[in-house]
């Protein structure tokens, strides 16, 4: 299974065949983490890593959980919904930021056992596009404000003011 490194907007699912609590100690990162050896992965970020206990979901869907928690499309979960809720026991869901942008190939063993891989909804930038000159990164220099000039006339005043202090406790020692 190929990972690119610049891949977003991506979910992998795995079932993990073991015991809950065996499931729980399998996820987790300690001196070995046996999650990243089944997966053969040389980059998988703890922080972006979700183990889910599908009994704790109660009454919610996997497919649901998956669209609300991770934002999995459902144009990506068409025709794998059925086959996706019908899992039981503890699930790893794995976002693209879980590889932390290396570009990899996972060779997936047991206890893990790939489900699928779906799509996410992409964001969409927070308000309008930005159109000024500044924001393209070029800026008018034009002379300094009245306020810019006030400051560096105030600094070179206190300048000249350490100075002559200066000699004054210089020449009365």
């Amino acid at each position: 299974m190929r990972i690119s490194g610049t891949e977003r907007d991506v979910l992998r699912l795995f079932a993990v065949d073991l015991p809950e609590d065996e499931a729980q100690r399998f996820a987790t990162a300690g001196e070995t983490w046996p999650l990243r050896e089944a997966l053969d992965a040389r980059t998988l970020r703890e922080d972006f890593v979700d183990v889910v206990r599908v009994a704790d979901l109660g009454e919610m869907p996997l497919s649901r959980y998956l669209r609300e928690a991770h934002g999995v499309t459902e144009e990506s979960l068409a025709g794998h919904g059925a086959r996706v809720d019908a899992l039981d026991g503890v699930v790893i869901a794995l976002p693209a930021q879980a590889f932390g942008g290396t570009a990899q190939t996972l060779d997936v063993r047991a206890p893990l056992r790939w489900i699928g891989t779906f799509g996410e909804e992409r964001a969409e930038p927070a308000g309008a596009p930005l159109h000024s000159e500044a924001a393209r990164g070029t800026t008018d220099a034009g002379k300094p404000s009245d306020a810019a000039m006030s400051g560096r006339i105030a600094s070179i005043a206190l300048l000249v003011l350490f100075v002559l202090v200066g000699v004054m406790v210089w020449i009365a020692a």
